[in-house]
């Protein structure tokens, strides 16, 4: 069954709210809520696999204490620059 856009923006926007480290509910959420609107669906997928990493990772990634996957790049630079504005 394929969820239709509204419901998948919904979605996305609560795993970004909900992720078990309260840094990342703030990082994300924030994300989410200027960007996901604007997505098209390949972004989002990316948002989608880029959600389903580990909260640990994710947060070296977007301080920039780690490295993220070339595949993460582009979208954690993105959400990093969110955070700072």
């Amino acid at each position: 069954m394929q969820e239709d856009r509204a419901t998948r923006l919904k979605r996305l926007q609560m795993r970004s709210m909900r992720r078990g480290i309260k840094e990342m509910d703030i990082l994300l959420s924030a994300f989410a809520a200027a960007n996901l609107e604007q997505m098209d669906e390949a972004q989002l997928d990316l948002y989608d696999q880029l959600l389903l990493e580990n909260d640990q990772d994710l947060y070296q990634w977007v301080t920039g204490q780690a490295a993220p996957q070339e595949r993460f790049r582009t979208l954690v630079a993105d959400i990093s620059q969110t955070y700072q504005k």
